[in-house]
């Protein structure tokens, strides 16, 4: 849902809650823009012939649609919905976001209360912009919880930045990603062992100034080492892992020794 509209898109996944079900489809309330509603036809509700719409929805259940089309012509914008069109990896991820968006929006709520405001005021002053800037909410307190100093840097202020960054750390997970690789090292020196530790060391030392980036090198069996690193996303968790790999192999080479990296899935 992009926050601040007051319907949905076309080919958008909303949730919805059931709230009757009839012999030809079923009418929902859209959770996300309240006071609006949406109708599946029986075509739309499972694959295959649906002999009784009641084995596959109920009154009060939770769902998550695909929204086929959106009557602009009719005064309350009839809102046409799809339940078969979505699969259990969207249904699963849907939910979960929008359970961290609501999160959110109660996190929000709270800070607003402390400040003797109302959600409504929160929303206007910076939430809105939020959502404008990380796409939701819940990745604005992310992205806080990974660095406080996100919401500065992004040009946001007023009396609510403390209390938000502060909520971010204390509430907020922040989200990792983990990728690997391995190292094939090998030195014919006398001091190849040492050599080689050293290169290690060097891949350790090349990323200590990355901010949340934790890398673990285990030892596979000679001359393999396999090297994990986590990191916020993938796009720094592909340039650190390189730049470590790199940085051991300049380092044993330099030593006469050889190796190369091999980036696992």
């Amino acid at each position: 849902m992009a926050q601040g509209m007051d319907m949905p898109e076309e080919g958008e996944l909303v949730v919805a809650t059931v709230r009757q079900v009839k012999n030809f489809g079923v009418v929902l309330d859209l959770d996300e823009y309240p006071g609006k509603e949406g109708f599946i036809h029986i075509a739309e509700v499972a694959s295959g012939w649906v002999k009784y719409i009641r084995d596959h929805v109920r009154e009060g259940q939770k769902v998550v649609c695909k929204v086929l089309s959106i009557d602009n012509r009719r005064k309350n914008k009839n809102v046409d919905l799809s339940l078969k069109s979505v699969n259990e990896h969207q249904k699963r991820e849907k939910i979960q976001q929008w359970k961290s968006e609501q999160k959110a929006q109660k996190l929000v709520e709270m800070l607003c209360k402390s400040l003797d405001h109302d959600l409504q005021w929160g929303m206007d002053e910076f939430g809105y912009d939020l959502i404008s800037e990380y796409g939701s909410l819940f990745s604005a307190f992310e992205y806080s919880a990974m660095k406080e100093s996100t919401l500065a840097e992004s040009g946001f202020e007023g009396e609510w930045v403390e209390g938000f960054v502060n909520m971010a750390k204390e509430n907020i997970t922040p989200p990792f990603v983990e990728i690997s690789g391995i190292l094939e090292m090998t030195s014919s020196s006398p001091t190849g062992i040492i050599d080689i530790k050293e290169a290690l060391s060097k891949a350790e030392e090349s990323i200590k100034d990355e901010e949340d980036v934790k890398l673990n090198i285990l030892y596979i069996g000679a001359p393999r080492y396999r090297l994990i690193l986590s990191a916020p996303d993938y796009k720094t968790a592909e340039e650190v892992l390189k730049t470590a790999a790199d940085s051991a192999l300049l380092i044993l080479e330099e030593q006469k020794g050889t190796g190369k990296f091999i980036r696992k899935g």
